[in-house]
C-alpha cells in the first residue's frame, strides 16, 4: 500500500465497525481478513463454514475474526427470513422462497447490513457487480433523495503538486451506469464530489468532462448538451460548490490550459473530481490511467445506498480488499 492510502487505513482504525466479507473461498479475502485482524482495523465477518475458515488463523487474529454460516439455523436467520418475506412481499416473496434465500451470503450480508448487525459489505473478488447490486437494491435501498446508485474509483495522484489533492482524485461514474441522463450526472457530480470530501478529505473541484470546452448555444450535439444541462442543474442545487463543465480533461487539469480555454473557470484547471459523460469514457479513462501511468486505484467505491456495501475488481488484491473494507468504514461514520 502507498503512504496515501495508508492514511485512509490509519484514519479508519479504531471506530469499532464491523465489516462483512462474503467470499470466504478466494484466498484473496482469507489474506485480506487476517491482514485487517492484524491491524486492528474493524471486526471483520466473514461468512463461510466455521470448522473450515478457523484454522486458517491465529487466535490472536481471530480476536477480530467472526465467522458466520449462512447455512446454519440461529435466531438471527429467523429475523432475517422475517424481514426478507416483509420486504419483498410486494414482489411474492413468501417465508419458504426467503428461507432458503437467506442462505445465500449476499443476501444474507445485506440483511446483517440493514438490521445493524453490521456496518459495512464488500463482495466483488469472484462476483460481479450486477449480483453485488442486485440484494443491495432490494435490501440495503437506495438513499432518501437519490435516485441511481453510481461509483468512484479513488486513485493515488501521480503528481500531487499538479494533479488532486492530499494526494486524491477521484473519477466517476467509471463502474455502473452505462448511459446516464443529464438528470443521472449531476446526481453523480454531487455524490461524488461528498465522497471526495468524506474519504478524502478533499475540498471538492469538480470538472464535468466532454469531448469539447464551453461550447456556445450553436452547440447541437446531445453528448455534449447533456453535461452542459447537467452542469447547470449541479450548480442550482449546490450553488457553493466548486464546478465547471463542459470542460475537456485538459483544461480540467492544466492551468494554462484553462485560462486559454475556460478564462475564469471557478475550477482554474485544478479539478480534483473529474465526471465522465458516459461508462465508455470512464471506464476507459481509469484503466488507461492505471495502467499506463502505472497509478494505484481502488474501486468501484459505492455511493447513493442507505448504507455502505462495496464492490470490488475481480483483478483485486489482499492489500486493495483491506483499503476497500477501510473505505467502506469511513463511509459508514
Amino acid at each position: 500500500m502507498s503512504n496515501v492510502f495508508d492514511k485512509l487505513i490509519e484514519k479508519a482504525k479504531g471506530t469499532g465497525k464491523r465489516i462483512v466479507l462474503t467470499e470466504s473461498e478466494d484466498e484473496r479475502v482469507l489474506k485480506a481478513a487476517g491482514m485487517a485482524a492484524e491491524m486492528n482495523l474493524c471486526t471483520v465477518v466473514l461468512l463461510g463454514n466455521k470448522a473450515e475458515l478457523e484454522p486458517k488463523y491465529t487466535a490472536e487474529m481471530l480476536k477480530n475474526i467472526e465467522i458466520v454460516d449462512p447455512t446454519v439455523d440461529n435466531e438471527k436467520k429467523e429475523t432475517y427470513t422475517s424481514t426478507l418475506v416483509e420486504l419483498r412481499k410486494s414482489k411474492g416473496m413468501t417465508e419458504e422462497m426467503a428461507r432458503e434465500q437467506v442462505k445465500d451470503k449476499l443476501v444474507y450480508a445485506m440483511l446483517m447490513l440493514r438490521l445493524g448487525d453490521a456496518d459495512g459489505v464488500v463482495s466483488g473478488a469472484i462476483t460481479h457487480t450486477a449480483d453485488v447490486l442486485r440484494p443491495a437494491f432490494q435490501i440495503v435501498k437506495v438513499k432518501p433523495g437519490a435516485k441511481k446508485v453510481s461509483s468512484v474509483f479513488i486513485f493515488e495522484s501521480p503528481n500531487e503538486e499538479k494533479f488532486g489533492e492530499n494526494g486524491f482524485m477521484v473519477f466517476a461514474d467509471c463502474g455502473v451506469n452505462p448511459n446516464p441522463t443529464d438528470e443521472d450526472l449531476a446526481e453523480i457530480a454531487i455524490l461524488s464530489s461528498e465522497t471526495a470530501e468524506k474519504i478524502c478529505g478533499m475540498t471538492p473541484r469538480v470538472a464535468m468532462l466532454s469531448y469539447s470546452t464551453k461550447s456556445g448555444d450553436e452547440m447541437t450535439d446531445e453528448n455534449v448538451c447533456k453535461v452542459k444541462r447537467a452542469f447547470n442543474m449541479v450548480k442550482e442545487r449546490k450553488p457553493d460548490l466548486i464546478i465547471d463543465g463542459e470542460l475537456q480533461s485538459d483544461a480540467a487539469l492544466v492551468k494554462s490550459v484553462a485560462d486559454l480555454k475556460a478564462p475564469g473557470s471557478p475550477v482554474e484547471g485544478r479539478a480534483n473530481v473529474l465526471i465522465f459523460p458516459d461508462l465508455n469514457a470512464g471506464n476507459i479513462a481509469y484503466k488507461l490511467v492505471q495502467r499506463l501511468a502505472n497509478v494505484k486505484a481502488v474501486g468501484p467505491v459505492l455511493q447513493g445506498l442507505n448504507q455502505p456495501v462495496n464492490d470490488l475488481s475481480r483483478g483485486t488484491s489482499a492489500e486493495e480488499i483491506v483499503l476497500n473494507m477501510a473505505i467502506t468504514i469511513l463511509q459508514s461514520l
